[in-house]
C-alpha cells in the first residue's frame, strides 16, 4: 500500500518538479525539502532524486503503510520510502512468569532462513515440558556524563555534593517526565574526571531519550550553578549505551531477564534428535570454553539472533542488539533430564516510544498482549520476559542441532536450499 498522497495543500506540479530539479543539481539540500513541500511530496521528491543521481530504479522501496508525518518527524530523517522485512511468528511457547502467563506467539521479522524454524523447534519441547520458569529484574536505563575538574579534591567535592543532594536532583529529574524515576546515581572519579551514571525506572519507555533530557536539565539547573565542574559530554561511555561491556555485564541495564526449563529425556531424543548429555557438552565446550577463549563478554550460541529478529519486528532500537547479545547461558543434567537457562543482563527494551509508534510494529507488539491496559512499566517487563524464552529456545535449538550434527543441513532446508 503506497502511502503518498498528496495533501490540499501541497505545492503545484510545476513547484514540485522545480524541487526535484533543485535537489539533484544540489541547490537544494535533502534535508531542506520539508521546508517548500509536505512530508510526503519530500518522500517523493527525495527518491527521484536519488533514482537520478545514482541511476537507480527505486520503484519498491515506495510501498509502505505508515504515517509520513509520524515517521518523518519521529523516525527517521530524510526518508525516501521503507525497507521491508519479512515477518514470521514463532509459537506458540508456554511462559510461567512474573509478568508473562500463558501461552504466546512471537513475531519475529528477518531475513535468515531457518531461524524461525529453530526457534519454533524450541518453544515446541519448552511448551511440552510445562513451559520456561522466568523472572526480570528492572536494572533501569543510564545514562553518565562526563564532568572535568581542577583535581582530586574538586572531584570528591562533585561526588560529595552529588550524594547530599539526591534529593534535590530527583525532583528535578522527575519534572521533565509523567513516569520516570531517578533510582541511584553512581559516582567514578579518574582524577580530574567525574563520570556520574544516572539510573532512571523508565516504565514502559526505552528510555533513552527520557533520560538524556533529565540528565541535561540536572546539569543546567543544579550541577554547573552550584559546583564549579563543568560537564564535557552528556554522555561519557559510562552508561554504557550500545556497546558490549563488562560494567553493564555486571551492573545490568535497561531489564535483566533470566529463563529456565528442564527438558524430560524422551524430548530431547525425540524431538531434538539428540542427548541431554551431548547438549550439555556443546554448551560447555562451545559456549563457556569458545568463548573464555575469544575473549566474548557473552557466553551463549546466538542471542543476538533472536534479540534482533524480535527488535526489527516490534520497533525497537535495534542497536541495543549490541548490548543484548551479551548473556550466559547454562545446561546441565537433570537426573536423565535436561536443564537449560538463559541469563540476559542487559535488555534494552519498551513498548511505547520511539518505533514502537508504527502501525505494523505496534500490531506486533499486540500479538503478545503487551500494549494494552497495565500498571506502568508491566508491559516492558512482560515483553522482556516474553524475550528471554524466545532466546532460550533458540538456544535449545541450536546447541542440539551441533550436538547432532544437524545444523548444515537445517540451514541447507531453510536458507540455502530454496535458491536451488
Amino acid at each position: 500500500m503506497v502511502n503518498e498522497k498528496k495533501s490540499s495543500k501541497n505545492l503545484k506540479n510545476a513547484d514540485f518538479d522545480e524541487c526535484v530539479k533543485k535537489g539533484i543539481s544540489g541547490e537544494i539540500k535533502l534535508y531542506a525539502l520539508e521546508k517548500t513541500l509536505s512530508c510526503s511530496d519530500s518522500v517523493v521528491a527525495r527518491r527521484k532524486i536519488i533514482e537520478k543521481k545514482t541511476k537507480t530504479s527505486l520503484e519498491h522501496v515506495s510501498d509502505y503503510n505508515f504515517d509520513v508525518n509520524v515517521a518523518s518527524k519521529k523516525n527517521i530523517e530524510n526518508m525516501i520510502g521503507a525497507t521491508q522485512i519479512p515477518l514470521g511468528v514463532a509459537g506458540v511457547v508456554k511462559i510461567n512468569g512474573d509478568y508473562a502467563k500463558g501461552e504466546f506467539y512471537v513475531p519475529m521479522a528477518t531475513t535468515e532462513g531457518a531461524l524461525l524454524a529453530s526457534v519454533n523447534r524450541g518453544m515446541s519441547v519448552i511448551t511440552k515440558s510445562g513451559g520456561a520458569v522466568t523472572f526480570v529484574d528492572n536494572r533501569g536505563m543510564t545514562r553518565a556524563p562526563v564532568f572535568r575538574t581542577t583535581g582530586l579534591k574538586e572531584s570528591r567535592e562533585l561526588v560529595k555534593w552529588t550524594e547530599n543532594n539526591f534529593n534535590r536532583i530527583k525532583k528535578v529529574v522527575e519534572s521533565t517526565t509523567r513516569f520516570g524515576k531517578l533510582m541511584e546515581i553512581k559516582p567514578w572519579i579518574v582524577g580530574r574526571n567525574v563520570y556520574l551514571r544516572f539510573v532512571f525506572d523508565t516504565k514502559d519507555a526505552m528510555g533513552m531519550n527520557m533520560a538524556v533530557m533529565a540528565c541535561e536539565k540536572v546539569i543546567v539547573e543544579l550541577i554547573e550553578k552550584e559546583i564549579k565542574a563543568e560537564c564535557v559530554a552528556l554522555s561519557g561511555n559510562m552508561c554504557v549505551d550500545k556497546k558490549p561491556s563488562a560494567l553493564n555485564f555486571i551492573e545490568g541495564r535497561g531489564k535483566s531477564v533470566h529463563a529456565e526449563i528442564v527438558i524430560k529425556k524422551d524430548f530431547v531424543v525425540n524431538t531434538l534428535k539428540t542427548t541431554p548429555k551431548d547438549v550439555v557438552e556443546v554448551n560447555y565446550r562451545k559456549n563457556l570454553l569458545g568463548s573464555a577463549m575469544a575473549g566474548s563478554l557473552g557466553f551463549n550460541a546466538q542471542f543476538a539472533n533472536i534479540v534482533a529478529a524480535i527488535f526489527a519486528a516490534t520497533g525497537q532500537d535495534i542497536a541495543h542488539v549490541g548490548e543484548a547479545s551479551m548473556g550466559v547461558t547454562t545446561a546441565e543434567m537433570h537426573g536423565d533430564d535436561l536443564y537449560v537457562s538463559c541469563y540476559l543482563p542487559n535488555l534494552n527494551v519498551g513498548t511505547v516510544g520511539g518505533g514502537t509508534g508504527l502501525i505494523g510494529q505496534k500490531e506486533a507488539l499486540s500479538i503478545m498482549g503487551v500494549t494494552g491496559d497495565a500498571a506502568p512499566g508491566e508491559n516492558t517487563l512482560k515483553f522482556a520476559e516474553i524475550i528471554s524464552v524466545a532466546v532460550l529456545a533458540g538456544e535449545i535449538s541450536l546447541l542440539s542441532a551441533l550436538a547432532s550434527g544437524h545444523l548444515a543441513k537445517a540451514h541447507a532446508v531453510h536458507g540455502r536450499g530454496k535458491d536451488k
